[in-house]
């Protein structure tokens, strides 16, 4: 299948959905109401159910914190924590975006953003979203110690105490890094955390080897993925509450048939064009019928210096809308990229109940 042409897009202004003002006004309530974040945890509307149909699209905030700040040619691009949140508030627009993986930092903002506009408008923006802890970013990347990825990020029983829905963790198999063993290992208890306190685990097992460049290289091979779904299944006391992160590459069919698991589809490094990833999502949607969704982050927040929510309602419409390739192309070129209304989030509210 042929890729289609880039998009055009409209520039993003960041300033249209957080002001200056809002943004500086985060660390004035770090410094004198740092309450405020447990607060608006306790008082959101969480989701009944993680799910409403059986899918998700969530999105990953949480490369910042691995020392991963470069987009394509901006070495720099996700260490602007201004256009970063900014990126993060306009895509949670759209209400079939069902939620994010971040890291502690990133929560707390989100929650204090929420709290802000709770007070000024009755409603936080975060209500009725799955929120996912991102638990281990301890191998930093470009470090001697990049294997041995601790779990250094938030906790099952702080993610508890915020009233999340689930975390969220990762493990690099390479076969000659006994790194590896121990970030296993450290899954496996993070798993059995998480069960213990009722929330979901969402497990990215990725096999990988020595890049070029001296770093590692994820695999996409049917042979290694295949294998990673038996590993990462296997972990824990249980499976239950599990759902796998995994890349797509061809002969995905053969991946979907490794596992019962509920497979998220990963975005990857950044790409050129958004129509790319949206033709490898398809392709693995129409894999099995355990592939349920996506977990994406650069590839939706920055589509270049363009509005990133056209490229978030496509993709919300392949995976929530059944919308097929052309379908999510043609909403990714649509020129509706003005903010959602109230009634359409009330809408998605009535969904999940």
């Amino acid at each position: 299948m042929a890729v289609a042409p880039p998009v055009s897009l409209r520039p993003f202004a960041p300033e249209t959905v957080l002001p200056l003002g809002a943004f500086a006004e985060i660390t004035a309530v770090r410094v004198d109401r740092p309450r405020w974040i447990e607060k608006e945890a306790r008082g959101r509307k969480r989701p009944r159910r993680l799910t409403r149909d059986g899918k998700l699209v969530l999105l990953a905030i949480d490369h910042p914190a691995r020392g991963v700040t470069a987009i394509r040619g901006d070495a720099l691009a996700m260490g602007d924590r201004y256009q970063y949140l900014a990126r993060t508030r306009r895509v949670l627009e759209d209400p079939e975006l069902d939620g994010v993986v971040a890291t502690a930092d990133l929560l707390e903002e989100l929650l204090i953003l929420s709290h802000l506009e709770r007070k000024a408008t009755g409603r936080g923006f975060l209500d009725g979203r799955v929120l996912v802890g991102s638990m281990n970013r301890g191998g930093v990347a470009g470090t001697s110690f990049e294997m041995d990825d601790a779990f250094t990020g938030i906790g099952a029983a702080r993610l508890a105490e915020l009233r999340c829905q689930g975390g969220k963790m990762m493990y690099r198999l390479e076969p000659q890094e006994p790194a590896s063993g121990r970030t296993i290992l450290a899954c496996a208890q993070a798993l059995n955390d998480l069960r213990r306190e009722g929330l979901a685990a969402f497990l990215e097992p990725l096999g990988v080897g020595r890049g070029a460049s001296g770093g590692y290289d994820p695999a996409k091979d049917t042979a290694t993925l295949v294998r990673q779904c038996g590993i990462a299944a296997g972990l824990g006391d249980s499976s239950a509450h599990l759902w796998l992160k995994l890349p797509y590459g061809e002969g995905f069919e053969r991946v979907a048939r490794a596992t019962t698991l509920p497979i998220l589809l990963l975005g990857g490094p950044a790409r050129e064009s958004p129509a790319e990833t949206l033709r490898d999502f398809a392709s693995g949607l129409d894999a099995g019928a355990n592939v349920r969704g996506a977990i994406i982050g650069r590839n939706l927040l920055f589509p270049g210096d363009a509005d990133p929510l056209p490229m978030c309602r496509a993709l919300t419409a392949l995976v929530h809308g059944g919308a097929g390739l052309d379908g999510a192309l043609e909403a990714l070129e649509s020129a509706d990229t003005e903010p959602t209304s109230r009634p359409r989030a009330r809408k998605r509210e009535r969904a999940r109940k």
